[in-house]
């Protein structure tokens, strides 16, 4: 991003499924410009778009679909709009989920599965993220730094070439994807202090 260029606007989308304002509020904070929104017609206008959630998968996509966010989220993503989602927004983001059997945007190749193993679920709190390639987005995380997840699912990419970043909670799976200027958390950047924040910044920095 050019620093003549005028600040950006950032699209939150609202499609009922909760955290909206803490995300508004950590872009604001950035002194990005903000419009939350639940009209498909607002992404077009929008430089970059997040799209954040905290919900049950099947419902969220049946406010997705009956307001058209869906197929203006999988046009804005074949554009190569800067996107970023967020713990359901990246979950969405996948072919199908075993949340209810529901089928989701089908934007990545892959599935989004429940932990299998014997630890509590939720995986809630603090966790180790380890990246696993060069990103502009990761180049201001200090090593060993922790984030913020709640989640008892998690995406299961098609192709490990997607993969960003690694968690360990019973077993390896991928807690952050990349493709082209898409990136996904299933942490809470918002909730996850400066480095958090620093995702946000440094992506739509380097993407828009």
């Amino acid at each position: 991003m050019s620093s003549n260029a005028p600040t950006p606007l950032i699209a939150v989308v609202d499609y009922g499924a909760g955290n909206l304002r803490s995300v508004a509020k950590a872009l604001e904070d950035l002194d990005f410009r903000v419009l939350v929104t639940d009209e498909a017609a607002d992404l077009n206008k929008a430089d970059g778009v997040v799209f954040p959630g905290q919900g049950i998968a099947g419902p969220c996509m049946v406010r997705l679909r009956s307001a058209g966010m869906d197929s203006a989220l999988q046009d804005l993503i074949a554009r190569d709009t800067p996107f970023f989602g967020v713990c359901l927004g990246q979950q969405l983001l996948f072919e199908r989920t075993e949340e209810g059997d529901a089928e989701c945007l089908g934007i990545l190749p892959g599935e989004c599965i429940r932990f299998s193993h014997d630890l509590t679920v939720p995986h809630m709190g603090w966790n180790d993220v380890t990246f696993t390639r060069d990103h502009p987005a990761v180049v201001n995380i200090p090593p060993n730094y922790q984030f913020y997840f709640v989640h008892s699912y998690h995406v299961r990419p098609a192709s490990e070439d997607m993969n960003l970043g690694i968690t360990d909670y019973g077993g390896p799976f991928a807690s952050v994807v990349a493709r082209d200027k898409l990136i996904a958390t299933q942490f809470h950047p918002e909730k996850s202090g400066r480095p958090g924040l620093a995702l946000y910044r440094d992506f739509f920095n380097w993407a828009i």
